[in-house]
């Protein structure tokens, strides 16, 4: 699956892996019941709903896409502890070259098993990751019950306002003194 990067961008969105069908499109969140995109767009982070297919369209909004683990699954709970870890190695080396504001890991059990982090919250993370602002998110899929669109566009739309005070060059700083969680290891 091929990554939505560009260098700068405001946004860095972290999904777990890739789904089987997302892997057989080429697109990101693609699954029909997948409410990534409609999330987004409830958030206003898009002035309309975009199609899985217009993915590159959000590098015009300085937002990007990634996953942590590269190999496809049916389910996320396919996925080996090792292979969390050795996603945040390469996720690393993604936030040096590529340099994005803020990363938002879509999936509060992803984060825990790559940081090491089992009393993780959701929302802004104390530490920076590689120098990008770190926020967890819920994992959009349809799968997650947890939570309902309206939740999901809610968290998202803190995000968005947070994100765009903090590129205005206004608001919380405090992320540049935050903890800096390591790419070689749990913390």
């Amino acid at each position: 699956m091929r990554d939505v990067l560009a260098a700068r961008l405001r946004v860095l969105f972290c999904g777990i892996n890739p789904g089987l069908y997302s892997a057989a499109t080429g697109h990101h969140f693609a699954r029909p019941g997948n409410r990534f995109w409609p999330a987004l767009h409830a958030a206003g982070f898009t002035p309309r709903l975009l199609h899985p297919s217009e993915q590159r369209l959000l590098l015009k909004g300085g937002y990007g896409i990634t996953n942590l683990v590269n190999r496809a699954t049916a389910t996320a709970d396919e996925l080996a502890p090792v292979e969390f870890v050795s996603g945040r190695r390469r996720l690393a080396a993604k936030i040096r070259r590529h340099r994005p504001a803020s990363v938002v890991f879509l999936g509060v059990g992803a984060y825990r098993h790559a940081f090491g982090r089992p009393k993780v919250a959701i929302g802004r993370q104390p530490e920076t990751f590689e120098g990008a602002e770190i926020w967890v998110l819920p994992n959009p899929s349809g799968l997650n019950a947890n939570y309902q669109l309206a939740a999901l566009a809610r968290l998202f739309r803190a995000l968005r306002k947070s994100t765009a005070l903090r590129n205005r060059g206004g608001g919380d700083r405090s992320s540049r003194r935050a903890r800096r969680l390591r790419p070689d290891r749990a913390d």
